[in-house]
């Protein structure tokens, strides 16, 4: 196992996730876990699993939320600004631009067919995440169990978000404390 790399600063905040926006342009959250996890080892994988699901329940995007949260850790309120302008600095220039393209070469067949073909590579991008942000509960019967019967809640049963929210966070918390992780 790797051992934890030191803190970073507020600059490698800003960079790694100027980084993470840049390179993971559509779908931030694989780069963002490949770069805090696998590159600079800021957090484990359990750890990052363990950030990433508090996030989910805190409003607006978790990838944001888990820059904020983790900039904040390590900075306080410098942290947590230096890591959100890094992830949101280019990824706006990008948009703006890619926009007043879209306006003038948008009803093109080409560009049609190239937005379908990006889809599916998103799809498949969000798969192999979802996969790998699981490993920590590969050994963990409890934490599989709670994510198999909200996935079926949601993907399956079709059930609102925030209700499967609101009766699986407290399940899931109250197992966790009685059967262990």
């Amino acid at each position: 196992m790797l051992t934890p790399a030191p803190p970073p600063t507020r600059s490698a905040l800003f960079l790694g996730f100027l980084g993470v926006g840049v390179c993971g342009f559509g779908g931030v959250l694989p780069w963002a876990r490949r770069m805090i996890v696998d590159q600079r080892r800021w957090l484990s994988a359990t750890e990052f699993t363990d950030l990433l699901g508090l996030c989910q329940f805190l409003p607006g995007p978790n990838v944001i939320n888990v820059s904020v949260a983790l900039g904040s850790r390590f900075h306080g309120v410098s942290g947590a600004a230096a890591a959100f302008c890094g992830l949101l600095f280019a990824p706006m220039a990008i948009v703006i631009s890619l926009g007043a393209l879209y306006l003038r070469y948008g009803g093109h067949p080409t560009v049609r067919h190239a937005f379908a073909g990006l889809a599916a590579a998103a799809s498949g991008l969000v798969l192999a995440t979802a996969l790998k942000i699981t490993a920590p509960l590969r050994t963990n019967p409890v934490g599989l169990a709670i994510a198999a019967v909200t996935l079926a809640a949601i993907a399956v049963a079709r059930l609102p978000l925030p209700l499967v929210l609101a009766v699986m966070a407290p399940l899931s918390i109250l197992l966790t404390m009685r059967i262990g992780r």
